[in-house]
């Protein structure tokens, strides 16, 4: 089955794949504009299975596209022009569904983990649906997960184009100075050699030689909290995160999942527009130090490279004229001599 880089939610293909499929006759309707999406893809979106699921469901035999059998989970189509059918029932869109949970540390962010270990969603109620988690915690890490069928409202939540806010409190080992909170909030050079962008970082108590902190990241890095603090010199030994976007944990129970309300949802989709524009300035005023950097460092070794250049053109310039000067002398003798 052919990929065409890191999958997406509902990704759009470029116009060269879209050529590809055109040429190579893959799915229905190749070559028609409207988006094309993996078959697999598309049932999980519906809210049919999980991908995995989904996956075993079309080699099964239990799919069907435009009336006919599909074994192909990677089968581009188009859902709003092909009809999609499983075990001869059609595939409506499923009721959209928005729900918060306090995630207990030691759970995985899967639906399946192969070696048995609990997962979120254990967590979770019979929906009839399937949903998914937006942006995930790893297995150390507890608090505020959420989980959806709405594809737009997870790419909003956990896209990196947008930046929307995610807060999280953490205890560290050793006290953290002022110092080591300004590098945290302009920025820290990971292990792997990444910048991070501009990120909130208080105080929120300090005793028996621990800290905890309250940081605020416009960005989702793989690890990335436990990564910051690192590179400041402090071990992360416990982590929450309390707020995405305008949803906060608040007083929910841990362990428990609630429905989000309208409210929150309608504010969460504001906040995506208020946030993209706040990260682009964010990555500005980053790439600005960068740039105001290596303006100076090359400034630098550009004068010094002249300064380097002149003075070995004039020695070299000298050494050259001195050279022909002695030869013309000795030509000048020749000439005397054969005469």
């Amino acid at each position: 089955m052919r990929r065409f880089g890191k999958r997406q939610p509902w990704r759009r293909r470029n116009e060269g794949e879209e050529a590809r499929a055109s040429a190579g006759g893959r799915g229905a309707g190749a070559g028609s504009g409207r988006p094309r999406h993996e078959l697999a893809r598309v049932l999980s979106k519906l809210g049919v299975a999980s991908r995995t699921d989904a996956e075993a469901l079309i080699r099964a035999g239990r799919v069907a596209v435009a009336g006919a059998v599909c074994r192909e989970p990677g089968r581009w189509t188009e859902p709003e022009a092909e009809e999609l059918s499983v075990d001869g029932r059609p595939v409506r869109s499923a009721a959209k569904v928005y729900l918060a949970l306090y995630k207990p540390s030691g759970l995985l962010t899967t639906y399946y983990d192969p070696q048995g270990r609990p997962t979120v969603y254990g967590c979770l109620p019979d929906l009839g649906t399937w949903v998914f988690p937006v942006g995930r915690l790893d297995a150390p890490t507890s608090g505020l997960l959420l989980f959806t069928n709405d594809t737009r409202f997870g790419d909003c939540l956990a896209g990196d184009r947008y930046g929307v806010e995610k807060v999280y409190e953490a205890k560290v080992k050793g006290v953290v100075t002022a110092e080591e909170l300004e590098r945290l909030r302009t920025g820290v050079t990971l292990e792997d050699g990444y910048r991070t962008l501009p990120a909130g970082a208080e105080p929120i108590k300090s005793n028996d030689g621990s800290t905890w902190l309250r940081l605020t990241l416009r960005e989702g890095k793989n690890r990335q909290v436990r990564r910051m603090c690192l590179a400041v010199g402090h071990e992360v030994v416990k982590l929450r995160r309390v707020r995405i976007g305008p949803i906060e944990l608040g007083g929910l129970p841990y362990g428990q999942a609630r429905a989000l309300t309208e409210a929150e949802v309608a504010r969460a989709f504001a906040a995506c527009a208020q946030s993209e524009k706040k990260k682009e300035q964010d990555r500005s005023a980053v790439r600005g130090r960068g740039a105001g950097a290596g303006a100076g460092a090359g400034a630098g070794a550009g004068g010094a490279t002249r300064r380097a250049g002149n003075g070995a053109s004039r020695r070299v310039g000298s050494g050259y004229a001195s050279t022909d000067s002695n030869k013309t002398n000795r030509n000048n003798k020749t000439k005397k001599h054969s005469s």
